[in-house]
């Protein structure tokens, strides 16, 4: 038996199949969209450049020619500046932290040397708001096997340097010397002051402990916007005159000569005074 169709039903299949055809379309158009729309986090990393430049007061730090008054009144000239960074951490802020692995994150800051100045790590594209790190060395890399300690912290290169004293001492992590009259005469004749602070707990004794964690929140003068393709400088100053005045006085004649000893922590008390957030170069 022929059927016969109505002639609205003949025009509506293929109008039926168009619209089928049309909806699964819009259907994968959109899913396409929710998925762009969902960004993974991101893994790529980029550079940030933690800049210690160094100062005492409101001038600019020179060695061996600018002259200086601390608190308790002493003039002083600085003849050498040189510590360690190291264990740089990153928050986000969204408050996801970023810890840079350690054997890339330690650096000899030194006065002398003006590329030393720029610590230079790698980290995941985001905006940090807060910066942590380490002034010294800290016990577990102290009492590491040489093997494990490179780079700057190869204590025969390091001896060039003079940064390190032996097994149970272990690193000076803030070195600094000049001249001053109130300093006595050493004996080469030089009225000098030697500021080498160390002391990371001890390994086959106990001794005092001055590694210094210091986290910075960089929200005030400016995030570090971390992106590829730029470098984002994080520039820090470094107060010399706040070891002498932070948390204690001190006095350079009382104490011209600060090494492995017990006073040494209250010069390292001052330390996290010394570092003030300036700005930030996106």
């Amino acid at each position: 038996m022929t059927m016969y169709y109505p002639k609205y039903l003949i025009f509506m299949k293929p109008l039926y199949k168009y619209t089928i055809l049309i909806l699964t379309g819009l259907t994968v158009i959109t899913a396409c969209s929710k998925k762009e729309d969902v960004q993974p986090q991101t893994t790529n990393k980029a550079t940030l450049s933690l800049q210690f430049d160094n100062i005492a007061g409101d001038r600019n730090l020179q060695l061996n020619t600018g002259v200086y008054k601390n608190a308790s009144g002493e003039q002083f000239t600085v003849q050498l500046l040189q510590y360690f960074i190291s264990n740089i951490k990153v928050k986000t802020k969204d408050d996801r932290e970023f810890t840079v692995p350690q054997d890339e994150s330690y650096f000899l800051v030194k006065e002398s040397d003006g590329t030393t100045q720029f610590c230079k790590v790698k980290v995941p594209e985001g905006d940090y708001k807060t910066l942590t790190f380490t002034l010294g060395v800290d016990s577990l890399r102290n009492t590491m096997d040489i093997a494990k300690r490179t780079g700057v912290l190869d204590p025969t290169g390091g001896m060039d340097d003079g940064m390190y004293w032996g097994w149970n001492s272990g690193y000076i992590f803030f070195k600094m010397e000049g001249t001053s009259e109130q300093a006595p005469v050493d004996p080469t004749g030089v009225r000098k002051f030697r500021f080498h602070i160390g002391g990371f707990g001890g390994y086959s004794a106990p001794t005092f402990n001055n590694i210094k964690t210091i986290t910075v929140d960089l929200s005030a003068a400016g995030i570090a916007r971390v992106r590829g393709g730029r470098e984002s400088n994080v520039h820090f100053l470094v107060d010399v005159m706040k070891m002498f005045n932070a948390r204690t006085n001190i006095s350079i004649a009382a104490n011209p000569q600060v090494m492995f000893s017990n006073y040494s922590v209250n010069v390292a008390n001052n330390f996290s005074s010394m570092f003030y957030h300036d700005h930030t170069e996106n």
